[in-house]
């Protein structure tokens, strides 16, 4: 049983989003769809830059760390949330102190692209909150013989790219180089 944020796209809208014509023609048809959450450790960001303070809320995936921050405004609600018993869920492998030193070396980089020059006693305080969310994900199967699949963000409504499908990937086939996954490998998502 997970905590998950409620998805903004339904089975039905993932379908029709990931059923893409030219997708099918490069790719093959598409042959299932499933879903599939990621965890994601929740922190408080204090920034202090020029005199000013602001805290965001932050997510950062707890798998590897590699994906791109969620910001929220404030703490998930309950009604934000739903909880799911499921087995598509990749479990959360980033210890405390990594996940606090990602933390602020992501948002340095953000604080950093709004404008080097617009920094001046810049201090970055992290706390980690107790909650664990998963993100949900919708994950179309498509192909002949091998399986390729492409990820949809149901939270987001956008495409993702390599770094989700990389952690897809290395849950489906936790000891192997990507590749393409096989039919077989499409039996643990249900």
């Amino acid at each position: 049983m997970i905590h998950s944020l409620k998805p903004n796209v339904a089975r039905d809208e993932a379908l029709c989003a990931l059923n893409n014509p030219a997708r099918n023609l490069i790719f093959g048809p598409l042959r299932a769809v499933a879903d599939f959450y990621i965890p994601f450790y929740l922190f408080t960001v204090d920034i202090a830059n020029r005199g000013h303070q602001t805290s965001s809320i932050f997510g950062l995936d707890a798998v590897n760390g590699t994906l791109d921050l969620y910001r929220f405004d404030c703490l998930p609600l309950d009604s934000e949330l739903v909880q799911v018993e499921t087995r598509n869920c990749v479990p959360a492998a980033l210890q405390d102190r990594a996940s606090h030193d990602l933390v602020i070396a992501k948002v340095r980089r953000v604080v950093f692209s709004s404008g080097f020059f617009r920094l001046r006693d810049l201090h970055i305080s992290v706390e980690r909150q107790p909650l664990e969310i998963h993100i949900p994900y919708w994950v179309g199967f498509r192909g002949t013989h091998a399986t390729n699949f492409v990820i949809l963000d149901a939270i987001r409504r956008k495409i993702e790219g390599s770094k989700v499908r990389h952690i897809l990937h290395s849950w489906l086939l936790p000891s192997s180089e990507p590749t393409l996954v096989t039919p077989a490998a499409t039996k643990v998502l249900s």
